[in-house]
């Protein structure tokens, strides 16, 4: 990874857009085509939460915690908490809705979980992050620093790191990742942040499910199957299984009318020339 990768349309095209950003993509083979400095650590925002979730999810599979048991509102499992379907608030202890009838996209169900583990197994979730993810990854740049809804840092080297192993997993586990990669609680309907109302709006745990969500910010020639996040910091991973690829993109403004704009183009650029399916 690094200046053999460098692919000078994808420069090309984060030229145009009015941020300093970095992107690589993601094959079988390994990082294919990188551009700007994908060793430039940057917030990621919600992009955090993916791999907050993976570590809560590492307990999960060792058996130290149960997906199915009570955490957060009154009726809402661990399950709930990572797939935005407890019925919490965005950011406060409100309950707005039943859990498991509507998809409400919450930071704090996501810090709710990352409780749950910390009361379970007595240790930090940033620790766990680093033992169980980001060091059998490589992933040496990124840390969290508070929040597992919104508070770590990384570098689109690291990412790649990341999505590689989520679309061809050899460290973490394979079955793991295909759960977490799966829809939870189909048929909700809820508000994806910055592009409306879905119906449904499927997600995973801790991942967003693509589906077929219209507007979106991936490429319209991503597979519904694709599964990622992206962040308010101007963050992004994705990972299409079917078409064999994966991306992570960072930059160094928040998330505005450029990502709206661009995000689908550079997805489908991506797409179009590095697809294997």
């Amino acid at each position: 990874m690094g200046t053999d990768a460098h692919d000078q349309p994808l420069q090309d095209l984060l030229d145009t857009w009015p941020v300093t950003a970095a992107v690589a993509v993601v094959t079988g083979d390994g990082v294919v085509a990188t551009a700007g400095d994908i060793q430039a650590v940057r917030p990621l925002a919600s992009v955090t939460k993916p791999l907050a979730a993976l570590a809560i999810m590492q307990a999960v599979s060792d058996g130290s915690l149960s997906l199915h048991a009570p955490a957060g509102p009154p009726g809402a499992t661990l399950a709930h908490l990572l797939s935005h379907a407890s019925g919490i608030n965005f950011d406060d202890d409100r309950i707005l809705a039943r859990p498991g009838t509507r998809r409400i996209y919450s930071n704090r169900g996501i810090e709710l979980a990352g409780e749950e583990f910390t009361t379970v197994s007595g240790q930090p979730l940033s620790l766990a992050l680093s033992v169980s993810v980001l060091d059998p990854l490589g992933m040496t740049s990124t840390e969290l620093v508070g929040s597992p809804a919104k508070a770590g840092r990384s570098s689109v080297a690291d990412l790649a790191s990341l999505v590689l192993d989520l679309l061809v997993p050899s460290v973490l586990d394979a079955a793991l990742v295909d759960q977490m990669a799966s829809v939870h609680f189909p048929g909700l309907d809820g508000v994806v942040p910055s592009y409306g109302r879905q119906r449904p709006n499927d997600w995973g745990l801790g991942f967003e499910i693509r589906s077929h969500k219209t507007p979106h910010w991936t490429a319209p020639g991503n597979s519904p199957q694709t599964f990622g996040h992206f962040g308010q910091s101007g963050s992004f991973i994705w990972v299409d299984r079917p078409n064999k690829v994966a991306c992570a993109f960072l930059a160094d403004q928040n998330f505005d009318q450029w990502a709206i704009d661009g995000w689908p183009v550079l997805s489908q650029q991506v797409l179009d020339r590095f697809s294997s399916s």
